[in-house]
């Protein structure tokens, strides 16, 4: 994701005061834990079991929702999300909220993740692009479904830590680099998936523009620190239809979108 002035705060708006509650909760207890110490963190993360933390995950959080599709559920059991996120909250990796990961910057919940991945329906053939590479763990999660991944991150600090990890944990078909994801990656387009992990205050021109034909692309549009709306976006014989999803908060996208 891009770099934002807020906390950490989940995709999904809560409604209700006891959701607003909760909502307080997560977001305390997320900076709590990534100010704890450092020993606190190892050894919690030395006793985690993180293959059930994960079945677990994908158990309560993504199929008792509306999250149906077997191979994104195959994925998210797969991908090891405590990697991408830092020593002193990977006890929390599992957790129904997002997590800081530095340079004021948060990895997203799990289940908005295996939403707009579902949304994308990826196929194997098939060659995405992701704006907002963020920890890489959507790269991850698309790089287990689709025969190539693209992913641009604003920050270069962050892009290349992520592709470093990335490439440690043996995702050979991600291709990752520094840039504005509001240009997208022309080079290698079209593509068949597009995935955008920031508020955009409008849908980037370029990126309609590099989606194939039949391709979808999934992105949240919305002023920054207001409600914002995930839409679907799909191409049909050139012309873009537009579905609007639910109502979401991101961090907003930097760059030339902001011009």
């Amino acid at each position: 994701m891009n770099a934002s002035p807020f906390p950490p705060v989940p995709e999904i708006l809560p409604s209700g005061v006891r959701g607003a509650l909760m909502f307080l909760f997560a977001v305390l207890f997320s900076l709590i834990a990534a100010c704890g110490s450092q020993d606190s963190g190892d050894s919690a993360s030395a006793a985690a079991d993180y293959p059930r933390l994960r079945r677990e995950m994908v158990e309560s959080q993504l199929r008792s929702r509306d999250i149906w599709d077997r191979k994104v559920l195959e994925a998210m059991v797969k991908v090891p999300r405590h990697e991408f996120v830092p020593q002193a909250v990977k006890h929390l990796a599992y957790e129904d909220h997002p997590l800081p990961i530095g340079l004021r910057q948060t990895i997203s919940q799990p289940y908005i993740v295996a939403l707009m991945t579902q949304l994308a329906d990826p196929r194997k053939e098939a060659k995405a692009l992701e704006i907002g590479t963020g920890s890489g763990y959507q790269a991850a999660v698309l790089a287990e479904l689709v025969d190539q991944v693209y992913t641009i991150e604003i920050v270069p600090e962050l892009a290349r830590r992520s592709a470093a990890l990335l490439k440690r944990l043996g995702y050979e078909n991600v291709f990752a680099r520094a840039g504005d994801g509001y240009l997208g990656w022309p080079e290698a387009a079209p593509f068949d998936v597009i995935l955008v992990t920031a508020a955009a205050g409008r849908i980037p021109e370029p990126l309609q523009e590099q989606l194939a034909e039949g391709g979808r692309l999934v992105i949240p549009v919305g002023d920054p620190g207001r409600v914002q709306k995930l839409l679907l976006l799909t191409k049909e014989e050139g012309r873009i239809r537009r579905q609007d999803v639910l109502s979401v908060r991101f961090v907003p996208m930097t760059g030339k979108i902001r011009q």
